[in-house]
């Protein structure tokens, strides 16, 4: 065949793939309209108004909390974890996206087998996708020693898109008395043993959490658990009564919903309450139009507003170029953007003026507001803002703070990557 013809196939090929990937985006809604969620009156975060608002137009629970511990980067993250999981009499309950071979999940597995065999109940939600390099061996292992392991959304011919629908929580529960909310998964790629091209461990964090909202959490576990197949227990040794002592906090989550996304209302409402600072942390920065506009507003009315994001030492480049071309509205605005140099940059935190930190697995990003199951837990405490401050203000001195120049000068390449990967930016 000439090349002429071989270059023709080629591209009808391209054509055809691109048709059928555009055809799927539409018939799963993709194209729809989002919702902007029009506000006024904004209240402060540190009104009782604003917890009001956020209960109910944002469906968060509320409930009470005790920030007792916060931990930073792999090392002090995975011996909370596994510190937790040793201190265990009666319960575990553990859900998950992202798990790999590994010395972390070697130690995962020896603590929580450990704890089965010594009668504590021990279950597992684990993402079908986020888990897919683990080997069938180690599930075989865990469940020789009593733990219980449902897996979420497997492939099923009977619903094949519905495997693009993936648990992205990340919730460790002890006893009903323990919980511990993060973003991290269980992977040596933590420690910075990846393919990113940094050494240094990924920025990531954790806080450990006692009190009320523990029935919460577990009633959000339970609701997944359940899901994939898992027997409820709802007794008192699961479901304990607490005080209502600590500080007011809230729990949304965010399931399959491409119209109606809580915790795109969480994000929005947040940021419009912002009145001195809004300082956010995401690793796929790909938001809405209604997101970016939420932002530039707020930065055009003289809140501080800065965003860290990945850098170029990054799990996803896809996603990377395709966040850096949406970059160019924010910076005219007056959005600092860094990009952390070290390794990838993984934490997940929205903090707004002096009190109010909202944290837990979402991304700012379309897939986690409309595709994925999703939690955050927000609080209003000033130490739990203050611990929050300082690990934004040390990762921003690791970062590089982009300049609208900067922007400007981007190769060809580096565009015409971004410009594609928008066509698909609810699938990122």
């Amino acid at each position: 065949m000439e090349p002429e013809g071989i270059l023709g196939w080629i591209i009808t090929v391209l054509l055809v793939l691109l048709a059928a990937t555009l055809l799927i985006l539409y018939f799963r809604g993709s194209f729809r309209r989002k919702i902007s969620y029009p506000l006024r009156n904004v209240p402060r975060v540190d009104e009782p108004s604003f917890f009001l608002a956020i209960a109910g137009f944002a469906s968060s629970l509320p409930t009470h909390a005790c920030p007792i511990g916060f931990f930073v980067e792999a090392d002090e993250i995975y011996a909370a974890r596994l510190q937790a999981i040793q201190s265990a009499q009666k319960t575990i309950h553990f859900e998950t996206f992202y798990m790999t071979p590994g010395r972390r999940a070697d130690d995962f597995a020896i603590a929580l087998s450990e704890r089965a065999q010594a009668g504590v109940a021990v279950q597992l939600v684990v993402d079908c996708h986020g888990a897919s390099s683990m080997p069938k061996k180690y599930w075989k292992s865990l469940k020789a020693a009593g733990v219980e392991v449902h897996f979420f959304s497997p492939f099923s011919w009977k619903a094949p898109l519905d495997y693009n629908t993936r648990t992205h929580r990340k919730l460790l529960l002890i006893d009903g008395k323990v919980a511990l909310i993060g973003g991290a998964g269980v992977s040596d790629e933590w420690d910075g043993k990846s393919d990113t091209g940094g050494t240094a461990p990924w920025r990531d964090f954790e806080v450990r959490y006692e009190g009320s909202i523990l029935s919460t959490l577990e009633g959000v576990f339970m609701e997944n658990w359940t899901t994939v197949g898992g027997i409820g227990d709802l007794s008192s040794e699961v479901f304990q009564p607490c005080p209502p002592k600590g500080h007011t906090a809230f729990v949304t989550m965010g399931t399959f919903s491409p119209e109606n996304s809580a915790l795109h209302i969480l994000f929005q409402t947040s940021i419009q309450a912002a009145r001195q600072r809004l300082w956010i942390s995401s690793p796929y920065l790909v938001p809405d139009k209604h997101t970016q506009n939420v932002l530039v507003k707020a930065s055009k009315a003289g809140v501080d507003v800065r965003i860290l994001t990945m850098g170029v030492r990054n799990d996803k480049p896809y996603v990377y170029y395709t966040a850096r071309e949406l970059y160019g509205d924010l910076l005219k605005a007056g959005v600092k953007i860094y990009e952390y140099v070290p390794n990838m940059l993984h934490a997940k935190v929205v903090l707004v003026d002096d009190t109010w930190v909202s944290h837990g697995s979402t991304n700012m990003d379309e897939r986690s507001f409309f595709l994925n199951d999703e939690m955050n837990v927000s609080v209003s405490d000033r130490h739990l803002a203050q611990q929050t401050e300082n690990f934004l203000l040390d990762s921003f001195a690791k970062s590089a703070l982009i300049s609208l120049e900067d922007w400007q000068k981007r190769s060809f390449l580096e565009k015409f990557r971004g410009k594609f990967g928008l066509i698909f930016r609810q699938l990122l």
